[in-house]
């Protein structure tokens, strides 16, 4: 991470010359918003702030006193590469003020730096690498997004099979380019699918690159004449895509979830977390799968977590533990989580949940290595393993029953969170589909 004061970024930029720069922010539904200011603009914009209408961005018109101001973080200038290098155009992340100058209590990313604060008076620093899986597709004559795609490319599969490897590639040279590293990319397993895993960064560095990568694999795939998208479960009878998160704990620089002398080498701290997610996970559900298509990726038969379980030798249960053979290797992979969620209130609810396990030595279930999937109700039943939910509105209702994301988040986040999503559940609901007219308008 970078780490520059307000006058280095005036340096740089001068230096860079630096033309534009865009003050971005996410909103409540995880899309980057941002207003772009010239370079002649940003020393007032830095002493007096970027005001905008909270109200308008986060859709409730009818609330008054939504006026909000910018703060850029400064250790997240970065220019875009695949801009124009003759007045380069940069960014920098936002948080949101009131205008009293005091941090905004609906803000995303203070909600996750709240998180991060309250591990640090645990003695814990929290690391995340992320793997992003998305589509790249085919666009129609008027370079709008479709779901077509002419490959038939699988797993790991290499050009010409992969038709995207040229646009992969930009992405993560561009990613480079602006400081975020990239442990790998591949071709994943359905046709136009990809994977890009992201190094370990801390918690909010973390989403701060969620939210950069996302913008870089959208923006550098219109350039290749294809759409971009996370959109959770785009193809019927194809895997979806997820957003796998591999979650470190240290402490004092020491490996917090290793313990040599254990059967899976996993410290009562690990023990805790992992008993904390699977309390938790369920509420979680409206953070880290958050669309109405999120839970049509979250089914049996397409290598996603459908039950509540963990496991050290079964790659395919919902939390992964990685045992690592020496200190510093050990680590929980989360695999639920789909790329359509808001990075900031999904690594925050996360790890709140995994907190709260270790401060409430809450017991962990017993792993599950058998496949779940093959076993009776009543043999899951027997096992205690319960399932995520089925649907958003499901996950809506589960959130409402955790008091736990409402202490971390605030009232604020969470009632307007609930607004969004339940307004999102009725909209779909009264939808008629192309399956419900095939099904039932002519037997009917």
């Amino acid at each position: 991470m970078n780490h520059y004061t307000k006058e280095e970024v005036l340096q740089l930029i001068e230096e860079q010359d630096v033309e534009f720069i865009r003050l971005q922010f996410t909103d409540y539904r995880g899309n980057l918003k941002n207003i772009a200011i010239t370079s002649r603009q940003l020393q007032e914009v830095l002493e007096n702030g970027a005001k905008f209408d909270a109200a308008i961005v986060d859709r409730f018109p009818n609330i008054e006193g939504l006026e909000r101001y910018l703060e850029p973080d400064f250790n997240t200038f970065e220019i875009f590469p695949w801009r124009p290098q003759q007045g380069k155009v940069a960014r920098l992340l936002c948080d949101t003020l009131l205008e009293d100058g005091t941090p905004s209590d609906g803000n995303p990313r203070l909600a996750l730096k709240k998180v991060v604060e309250r591990a640090a008076k645990m003695g814990y620093r929290i690391y995340i690498n992320p793997d992003l899986e998305f589509f790249l597709f085919d666009t129609d004559e008027q370079a709008g997004p479709t779901t077509s795609t002419g490959e038939r490319a699988g797993y790991f599969d290499v050009g010409p099979l992969d038709c995207g490897e040229n646009a992969r590639r930009d992405i993560v040279m561009s990613l480079e380019a602006m400081g975020i590293n990239v442990n790998s990319s591949h071709h994943e397993a359905a046709p136009a699918q990809h994977e890009i895993d992201l190094s370990r960064t801390e918690a909010l560095e973390a989403a701060d690159n969620i939210q950069t990568a996302r913008l870089a694999v959208r923006t550098l795939a219109k350039r290749h004449g294809l759409h971009g998208t996370f959109m959770p479960k785009p193809l019927f009878g194809e895997n979806g895509s997820g957003l796998h998160l591999h979650i470190y704990l240290e402490k004092d620089g020491r490996d917090l979830f290793y313990n040599p002398e254990d059967d899976y080498r996993l410290s009562p701290e690990a023990y805790g977390f992992i008993a904390g997610l699977t309390e938790h996970l369920q509420g979680a559900c409206a953070f880290t799968n958050p669309l109405v298509n999120s839970y049509k990726r979250l089914v049996d038969g397409f290598d996603a977590p459908v039950y509540i379980a963990w496991s050290a030798v079964n790659r395919n249960q919902m939390i992964r533990v990685s045992m690592g053979a020496k200190e510093g290797e050990s680590r929980l992979e989360l695999r639920s989580p789909d790329g359509a969620s808001n990075p900031y209130l999904m690594l925050a609810a996360v790890l709140s949940a995994g907190l709260d396990g270790i401060e409430k030595n809450l017991q962990a279930p017993h792993p599950i290595d058998d496949n779940i999937r093959e076993m009776t109700p009543d043999e899951r039943m027997l096992l205690g393993i319960r399932k995520l939910p089925e649907t958003l509105i499901e996950a809506v209702e589960a959130l409402e029953k955790d008091p736990l994301f409402r202490e971390v988040m605030g009232n604020t986040i969470i009632s307007r969170y609930l607004t969004i999503k339940h307004q999102e559940w009725d909209e779909y609901r009264i939808q008629v589909s192309e399956w419900e007219l095939k099904e039932y308008l002519n037997r009917y």
